[in-house]
């Protein structure tokens, strides 16, 4: 054996030691059947159940950062909400949060952590206050919140006119031009992989029917979240998710806040070791 070939040999061994070959096992994808529709989910990894909920105008491909690192240490389950990426269309009523009940349930799932993201923090906050049996620990990262009656500012009222007029293509560029993502827009890598995952599910914008609101809403019960919960922030996020967070600190018990700095609203994509290290530090408790 060549010299070369014995030193590739040793450092393939000594990095399989090192990691301790603790690489998840492919991932399984699948489609489950909900109410007048489908999801497509990804589950990867053995361990505790951890959920990641994708926030909105993208789809599942957001959590690509975390999904391999995380299902090392535990089951992790990531989906496409109705009306986005793979997932069924989301103009037929449905309930967001009792769509990942379905889901949990088929793959046999009674208890997890759940991750969510801006629409996808709305979603596990409003599951965790219909199930709170259901989670062990919560993250919000740059969440929605139920009931929030969010500033009026001119772009919005830009994508509300693409909507109505049904033009997807139109909506998708607003919302890339948003403030929400002025912070990711300076790198040109990011900026382009956000831009495939918007348009890739640029279908979300028409219709933009999301589905029966929680009743009342979770601005209104933040008091009732017991399960443990890491508020996530960019420090360049806008005003009203500012808010957002301040109110869940103030309100949730036990809730802990950290902020990411210089990161906007897409923290987990602008930031992803520093996310990944916080998060998986709060998991493991």
């Amino acid at each position: 054996m060549t010299d070369s070939r014995v030193i590739i040999l040793t450092l393939v061994v000594a990095c399989g030691i090192a990691c301790g070959d603790n690489q998840p096992s492919p991932a399984i994808q699948g489609h489950v059947s909900v109410e007048d529709g489908q999801l497509f989910y990804e589950v990867r990894g053995e361990g505790p159940p951890l959920v990641l909920i994708h926030g909105g105008a993208t789809h599942l491909g957001m959590w690509d950062d975390q999904f391999d690192l995380f299902a090392r240490n535990y089951r992790v389950v990531r989906y496409d909400v109705r009306g986005f990426g793979r997932s069924g269309s989301g103009d037929v009523p449905h309930v967001q949060w009792d769509d990942l009940l379905a889901l949990l349930r088929h793959l046999e799932i009674e208890r997890t952590h759940i991750v969510g993201l801006s629409l996808g923090g709305r979603i596990a906050v409003d599951f965790t206050l219909q199930y709170p049996q259901m989670v062990d620990r919560l993250v919000l990262a740059g969440p929605g919140l139920s009931g929030w009656q969010f500033e009026r500012e001119e772009w919005v009222g830009e994508l509300a006119r693409a909507i109505e007029a049904g033009d997807k293509r139109a909506a998708s560029e607003t919302w890339l031009q948003s403030p929400y993502l002025e912070a990711a827009r300076e790198d040109p890598a990011l900026a382009e992989r956000l831009r495939q995952l918007v348009l890739e599910s640029e279908q979300s914008w028409i219709p933009i029917f999301r589905g029966r609101r929680l009743t009342p809403p979770a601005v209104e019960r933040l008091a009732e979240l017991k399960a443990p919960t890491l508020v996530i922030l960019g420090s360049r996020d806008v005003d009203d998710i500012h808010r957002i967070v301040d109110l869940i600190a103030e309100k949730c018990p036990g809730a802990r806040k950290i902020v990411l700095e210089g990161a906007g609203h897409m923290v987990n994509m602008e930031r992803p070791e520093k996310f990944n290290r916080v998060v998986l530090e709060f998991l493991q408790g």
